[in-house]
């Protein structure tokens, strides 16, 4: 079931909203996103991954934040991305770290982004821990891109996302043959000029783009919560014999657990993608805007509120 489109494009506008985002952080995790949020804090964050790597779920933790326009505060979210990976190597579970460029400045400075994400990558490098940079709206798509390959000339430990309702999406696969990528159908709201308006040619180029790589020879991580699309997966590696070492699927905290028991269950690997912190209300918005039973959470936590 998909939102129809005016109620998706509210929730998306509402994940945009400043004012809102900004009140959130002093809400705490209220109208259900306690739910697809592992807490406030890095400590809450931990024990949860803790606890599913306890059920053989390899996990990616993100400290959510994005589009920050002030310095000092993109300083801050690369210390808390460098404490992320303090813990994943004091505690030793099984975990990457995921963030977002916006995040560490990328809209305000480039090469102060990119300073920050070197000495992220350098610690994460040291840590053995690998870094994916999220995927953000159209707008950062080629600056993302770009931005990859400079850190790709360091530091191997990096990859990102590419996101299939994007025209360029199959041209973008290819190019980074090599680099780990996680797949997915994508999220944000975008014209028609860009994007795949209809969830079939969607579909059917993110399965092109799965193909692609895994025919490459290159890791792929195959995020998405769509059990058609994963047993299609599971076909294709086992025609073409592709190790399963040479992919995982993905799914979001909170979501599918019995297929994540499952695919656990036939020797598949499979990583959470945990988002934690305060500032959790853009994050939650574009979940809402995806799955219309997540409006039921939102509604329920209002009204106990």
């Amino acid at each position: 079931m998909v939102l129809d489109q005016p109620l998706r494009s509210f929730f998306m506008q509402l994940a945009k909203s400043k004012p809102l985002n900004k009140a959130a952080k002093k809400w705490g995790l209220k109208f259900g996103a306690s739910q697809v949020v592992a807490g406030a804090t890095l400590e809450d964050a931990m024990a949860n991954v803790k606890i599913l790597n306890s059920k053989g779920l390899a996990c990616t933790l993100d400290h959510l934040g994005e589009f920050v326009t002030e310095r000092e505060e993109a300083i801050e979210s690369t210390e808390a991305c460098l404490n992320v990976l303090r813990a994943i190597n004091e505690t030793q579970v099984e975990c990457n770290l995921s963030l977002k460029m916006t995040q560490l400045g990328l809209d305000i400075d480039e090469a102060f982004c990119i300073e920050n994400m070197k000495r992220i990558c350098q610690t994460a490098r040291s840590f053995n821990i690998f870094i994916r940079i999220d995927m953000e709206d159209y707008s950062h798509c080629e600056q993302t891109l770009r931005i990859l390959a400079i850190l790709r000339e360091e530091y191997d430990n990096v990859g990102t996302v590419i996101q299939a309702y994007l025209h360029r999406s199959e041209a973008d696969v290819l190019s980074l043959k090599g680099v780990p990528l996680r797949l997915v159908k994508g999220a944000y709201k975008e014209s028609e000029t860009v994007a795949f308006q209809e969830k079939s040619k969607v579909d059917e180029n993110y399965l092109t783009i799965i193909y692609k790589h895994l025919d490459s020879g290159s890791y792929t991580a195959i995020a998405t919560h769509d059990h058609t699309i994963i047993e299609k997966v599971k076909r294709y590696a086992d025609t073409n014999q592709i190790s399963r070492d040479q992919f995982e699927f993905q799914m979001l905290y909170g979501f599918r657990e019995a297929l994540q028991k499952e695919l656990v269950s036939e020797g598949y690997k499979v990583r959470l993608y945990v988002p934690f912190g305060t500032d959790w209300f853009g994050y939650f918005m574009r979940r809402l805007a995806e799955r219309p039973q997540n409006i039921v959470f939102a509604l329920r936590g209002f009204f106990k509120k």
